[in-house]
């Protein structure tokens, strides 16, 4: 069998469950449909919505495969069938859905990732909540740890990407009326995940990804054009604690913001061995890094604010990302703290002193 090229991929987006992702993504379906295209559902997630499954209505479902999950069968996508099958276009609910254990792709985006390399478009859905680099925003916003969550640079390489959005009040309608969860779960979604002001929140961060993602597109066109050459470098310093995490999420957004590429530095010092977990926190931010499109690197130095120094010289670092520090004011006055001697040492270089949890 033969593809031409890859498939293009379109994501719905948007602030929380329920505001009609799903159901916009089946309309175009539809839609397309009734111009000549080939479309089928390679998964479709109604969660009991009533108006969903109406809507699903008219459009080949590729059945999914059963996984065995202790005495339980779920479904999952089976993207084999819908490579051959073939169609045009494919519709794929809940990119940050995980898999079954044993299941051939762990992420429902990598499954995705194998039918778009088989030339077949792909349409798909998630909420803003599910964004990698997002992840603590959403937890001091929420006071909710996600779970499933997906890497940013699915949403920079999507060919479109379509905020699907209701008023927080219109939102709140539809719970009330049922249209989201089983009427015994209504007050509890009300008074935790779907209170009024994380709504509002949560839609201007899904609202501000997609002002972003234009405005990228922008800066590349007129890069290409111009031969822009990108100037700005941000460099995140991480460490063993396990605020580095944090850390480096807020060092990715700003290195997006200013579409600038992102470096993550770990000193280690000789002197010191690292303990198990020590060593895997290091992994953690690497491959939190590599997610990130970021460049990792890993130097040992008992002078750490010598290694960041240096470290910065050689990539022609603009902007320094680190964490406030941990010394009590004691040890800052006997000592001196890591961000003085960055000021007294660094120039032309903007340092961010970020304020993380000790969580």
């Amino acid at each position: 069998m033969y593809f031409q090229g890859r498939g293009k991929h379109k994501i719905f987006i948007g602030m929380a469950p329920g505001v009609g992702k799903t159901y916009r993504m089946l309309e175009e379906g539809h839609a397309l449909k009734q111009e000549g295209i080939d479309v089928v559902i390679g998964l479709l997630e109604t969660h009991g919505r009533k108006e969903t499954a109406e809507k699903a209505e008219g459009l080949e479902i590729i059945p999914p495969k059963l996984w065995s999950l202790g005495d339980l069968m779920l479904p999952e996508i089976d993207t084999q069938a819908i490579i051959n099958r073939c169609p045009q276009l494919v519709l794929v609910d809940e990119l940050a859905h995980t898999n079954v254990p044993g299941s051939p792709q762990e992420k429902r985006y990598e499954d995705v990732e194998v039918v778009l390399a088989a030339g077949i478009d792909v349409y798909s859905t998630m909420n803003v909540q599910h964004l990698e680099s997002l992840n603590d925003i959403v937890a001091r916003i929420t006071g909710v740890v996600v779970r499933e969550r997906v890497p940013d640079k699915l949403l920079e390489v999507a060919d479109e990407v379509v905020v699907v959005d209701v008023t927080p009040e219109t939102l709140e309608e539809r719970l009330l009326e049922g249209k989201i969860y089983a009427h015994d779960q209504i007050k509890s979604a009300l008074d935790n995940f779907f209170q009024r002001r994380n709504l509002i929140a949560l839609r201007e961060l899904a609202l501000r990804e997609v002002a972003d993602s234009v405005e990228e597109d922008a800066i590349a066109c007129i890069q290409k054009s111009q031969s822009f050459s990108v100037h700005e470098r941000v460099l995140v310093c991480v460490s063993t604690y396990p605020n580095s995490v944090q850390l480096l999420r807020r060092g990715a957004r700003l290195a997006d913001y200013i579409n600038a590429p992102l470096y993550v530095l770990f000193v280690a010092n000789p002197d010191h061995f690292l303990t198990k977990e020590e060593s895997l926190h290091g992994d953690i931010c690497e491959n939190l890094c590599k997610e990130f499109n970021g460049i990792f690197i890993r130097v040992s130095n008992s002078n750490i604010a010598k290694a960041i120094v240096e470290v910065a010289e050689k990539y022609g670092i603009t902007q320094i990302v680190i964490g406030a520090s941990r010394r009590s004011r004691w040890e800052i006055l006997l000592k001196g703290s890591l961000i003085q001697k960055l000021v007294g040492l660094l120039k032309n270089i903007d340092l961010h002193i970020i304020a993380t949890g000790k969580n």
